[in-house]
């Protein structure tokens, strides 16, 4: 692990999974709203989202998606993962109060370019309303390892730390 608790590469195996879980609020979507500039009326006008097929006002897509970045920043791999790309498929709809659990496994690793590949997936009440693939970076044991190496080198009398 890495010294903010994250999980470095070499830490990864196929099959770990981790979940983040977050209740999307009537506060999350209109911030939401706020700062992408996406003031959809589906999202923010319940008469108007009342006559859609979905009978009410539904929670952004991209709000519900950011639950998996949550996933994968504070869980799996956790601080010092970078998202690298996301593909995903939007399932069903998120609406104001529901809990929304992201789960991430991690499908393949590549220890030489420090990614995995993650499958991601969000539920609500047992229902699929996201899922996709995720390629992340993270850090690496080796690299900084081999970083304080050089750095000793350069500065001799400076102590590597174990």
């Amino acid at each position: 692990m890495n010294d903010l608790n994250g999980y470095d590469i070499e830490d990864l195996r196929p099959g770990m999974q981790a979940t983040y879980s977050k209740t999307i609020t009537e506060a999350d979507i209109v911030l939401f709203a706020a700062v992408s500039g996406d003031s959809n009326a589906v999202h923010t006008n319940e008469e108007f989202a009342a006559t859609t097929r979905f009978g009410g006002r539904i929670a952004h897509g991209f709000l519900t998606a950011s639950v998996i970045s949550a996933a994968v920043a504070n869980r799996l791999p956790g601080p010092g993962a970078v998202y690298l790309g996301q593909q995903m498929r939007f399932r069903a709809p998120v609406r104001p109060g529901d809990t929304v659990h992201a789960t991430v496994t991690v499908l393949s690793v590549d220890t030489a370019k420090a990614r995995a590949v993650l499958s991601t997936e969000c539920r609500v009440k047992g229902v699929v309303v996201i899922d996709g693939e995720a390629t992340v970076m993270t850090t690496s044991s080796a690299a900084r390892q081999a970083a304080q190496a050089a750095q000793a080198q350069t500065q001799p009398g400076v102590a590597l730390a174990a």
